[in-house]
């Protein structure tokens, strides 16, 4: 697959899609591990690679270093996911995501709130970069 705007925003929908499934079976109110469960299972039902709470490498001058963060969920390789289940997000979130979007390269972050009415409306929120601002539009 070529890495294209078009292509990641395709992806995106892709993602939001399988979140708003999710939140019409569960509902708000439950914890963010249980919405993280059956979301990765959502994907996986759509044929969308993921990976999962794998720790954050990072280069500083040079060196490469362990950040001891942990992602929520990778998408194909391109997409961070962070995922919430709180009242509403609060402004430390797009800036944590944005931190680990730098650090690992990626072109877009999802931030998806679970604990919300409507997902599409209110608990999404997405986030691109300068290596998004890079790739061609098709």
């Amino acid at each position: 697959m070529r890495i294209t705007k078009r292509s990641i925003d395709d992806l995106t929908y892709k993602i939001i899609g399988a979140a708003i499934e999710v939140h019409q079976i569960l509902g708000p109110g439950l914890l963010e591990s249980v919405y993280e469960k059956c979301f990765l299972h959502e994907l996986t039902l759509r044929g969308i690679n993921w990976s999962k709470q794998k720790r954050i490498w990072s280069d500083y001058k040079g060196i490469e270093y362990d950040t001891e963060l942990r992602y929520d969920v990778l998408v194909e390789d391109l997409i961070l996911t962070e995922l919430k289940s709180v009242e509403e997000f609060h402004p430390i979130h797009p800036t944590i995501l944005l931190s680990y979007m730098r650090m690992m390269k990626k072109p877009k972050g999802i931030l998806i709130n679970f604990n919300c009415k409507h997902i599409f409306k209110q608990g999404q929120k997405t986030l691109v970069n300068e290596y998004y601002s890079g790739l061609p539009d098709k």
